[in-house]
């Protein structure tokens, strides 16, 4: 049972024999399909449904000599908007399935994303054409789904402190760059500035929430390499319905370190009442679609 079903409105879901019905309506009903033939002939199909605005369950799988689907896995899936950043892109397949994981390097948040790939199918036949290259320029959106979440309160600005944080943002990213690249100066800058921070934080936090001084940050959560632990301030907030169970989740558009995504949960995981301006904190699963086509 995928843990993250819940997030779509799938709550319901307790034992084999429900996950099973739907399973067969994905393969049966779907609303895409893609089917790639690889080199030993093995045909690998990617069936899609949408069960509410931009989330549904794709199930993977490959076809049989006698044309009968077999399925491999399953995940549910949410498709954010916009594009979240264009960077250079690897793609690793998973040991033991045919699903991959992408990789890109954003200096914005200072470490390696690692998403799950959604669009595999089309990976796959872009691959098979010659069309990517590993380490090419790629647009990438990525999504999240999440078990549970808080709603918690913004942090008041003084004028002008939202302008400043956006420019030692942009500082701080060019530092990374550089150290990245073997700059001495900029690794030693760089020290400094964490030294310099951790050293308001141990004043400011004897008095002071560590959510009122941290207002957002987006990091590794445990040891699997595609979840996150996320704190962003809300840009846009919708409610949507699952169209067969009629579960409420919300879809949030957050923004962490200057990098926008979009988030999906179901009504009631989340605690507290989101509104614009007001900030999410959460575990998620982070997903990516890839634009293959943009290089």
């Amino acid at each position: 049972m995928h843990s993250y079903l819940k997030a779509i409105g799938f709550s319901d879901i307790t034992d084999k024999k429900k996950l099973d019905q739907i399973l067969k309506e994905v393969i049966h009903t779907y609303d895409e399909k893609i089917v790639v033939e690889d080199g030993k002939h093995h045909l690998f199909a990617e069936l899609s449904k949408m069960f509410g605005c931009d989330f549904g369950i794709t199930v993977c799988g490959e076809y049989d000599e006698n044309n009968e689907f077999q399925m491999e896995y399953y995940f549910p899936y949410f498709r954010g908007t916009g594009i979240t950043l264009r960077e250079q892109v690897s793609i690793e397949k998973h040991a033991g399935k045919e699903s991959f994981a992408g990789a890109c390097d954003d200096m914005r948040i200072g470490v390696t994303i690692i998403f799950y790939l959604q669009n595999a199918g089309e990976y796959l036949t872009q691959r098979g054409r010659g069309n990517f290259a590993s380490g090419g320029m790629y647009n990438v959106t990525l999504s999240g789904l999440a078990k549970k979440g808080t709603i918690l309160l913004p942090v008041w600005k003084q004028e002008g402190q939202e302008s400043q944080s956006r420019i030692d943002a942009a500082n701080r990213g060019r530092l990374i760059a550089a150290a990245k690249n073997g700059d001495e100066e900029a690794m030693e800058s760089l020290t400094i500035e964490d030294m310099d921070t951790y050293a308001m934080i141990s004043e400011r936090i004897e008095n002071e929430d560590i959510y009122s001084i941290v207002d957002t940050y987006f990091m590794p959560y445990g040891m699997e390499c595609d979840l996150y632990s996320v704190m962003g301030e809300i840009l846009e907030c919708s409610k949507m319905r699952n169209q067969r169970t009629e579960e409420t989740v919300w879809e949030l558009r957050i923004a962490c370190n200057d990098v926008e995504l979009d988030i999906c949960i179901n009504e009631n995981d989340l605690m507290g009442i989101p509104e614009v301006g007001r900030r999410f904190k959460g575990i998620v699963w982070l997903q990516g679609y890839v634009d293959f086509d943009m290089m």
